[in-house]
């Protein structure tokens, strides 16, 4: 959804975050989608569920609790960063139709 969207639907929701069917059809026609009437309650009652979610996490208390990066407490495998296959360029040079100072030349297509 563009970032206007968002901006206009995040106006048209309430704070209790409930929907109604003109919402959605308002939201429906800001992101130029097109909702028959039976998914626009579809849709409504969908969008409701996801809101009543977001309530019901935003009401536990997080107090003390630290910010995770991961679900679990995983490090990465770190490797050493090297070059590992070998320089290839002079082959690649011989077989390029026109080469120059080693840049390759193509033919030019804007005049």
């Amino acid at each position: 959804m563009p970032y206007d969207t968002l901006l206009r639907f995040a106006i048209l929701v309430p704070r209790t975050m409930s929907l109604s069917l003109d919402q959605v059809q308002r939201i429906a026609d800001l992101a130029r989608i097109e909702l028959a009437p039976g998914e626009a309650e579809q849709t409504r009652d969908q969008l409701n569920g996801i809101f009543a979610l977001i309530e019901e996490m935003q009401a536990v208390n997080t107090a003390g609790v630290a910010p995770m990066a991961h679900a679990q407490d995983v490090a990465q495998r770190l490797r050493e960063d090297r070059a590992v296959e070998t320089d290839r360029h002079a082959d690649f040079q011989e077989v390029a139709p026109e080469v120059e100072a080693g840049l390759y030349l193509v033919p030019r297509v804007i005049e």
